[in-house]
């Protein structure tokens, strides 16, 4: 019964990620609300903190590295607390798996993708995807939100 609030909140967070490289900080507490309700209800809410801190610490220290955004680290530990402390580890890999293919599927794009030829007034998924492209061909950052999201699905239905 969480899982179509936290799927939506999770569609929601990848499809924000691709348009802006951002994640609102409301989905990823709604998400965390919901998992520690399912935990409280399950009994089992310190262990799933304690994953859940222990993803954002790590998290923090990527963070600082450069290698993920803020919005990810929330995300990614919001999704740890939904999905507990027991499938922690394969959630954290399927996330990295995903986050692979997600990597390959842009590097495959980059060489495909011409430059725009003009502008003209468009819609805005128009705009978004013209701005993806423009990401692409730059080699910017993946929407990490992304294989957040899809990592979590395929864990919980795991």
């Amino acid at each position: 019964m969480l899982l179509l609030p936290a799927g939506l909140a999770l569609c929601l967070a990848s499809l924000h990620d691709i348009a802006a490289r951002t994640i609102p900080n409301a989905l990823s507490l709604a998400i965390a609300v919901l998992g520690l309700g399912a935990h409280l209800l399950a009994g089992d809410a310190p262990p799933a903190l304690l994953a859940a801190l222990g993803v954002f610490l790590l998290g923090i220290l990527a963070w600082r590295c450069g290698v993920m955004g803020g919005g990810d680290v929330k995300l990614l530990a919001a999704c740890t607390l939904l999905a507990g402390p027991a499938t922690a580890p394969d959630l954290l890999l399927a996330v990295a798996l995903a986050g692979g293919v997600l990597a390959l599927v842009y590097l495959g794009l980059r060489p495909l993708l011409a430059p725009p030829a003009a502008r003209r007034p468009a819609s805005l998924l128009a705009r978004v995807l013209r701005a993806e492209a423009w990401r692409i061909r730059r080699g910017g950052p993946l929407p990490y939100a992304v294989a957040i999201g899809l990592g979590t699905f395929f864990t919980l239905l795991g």
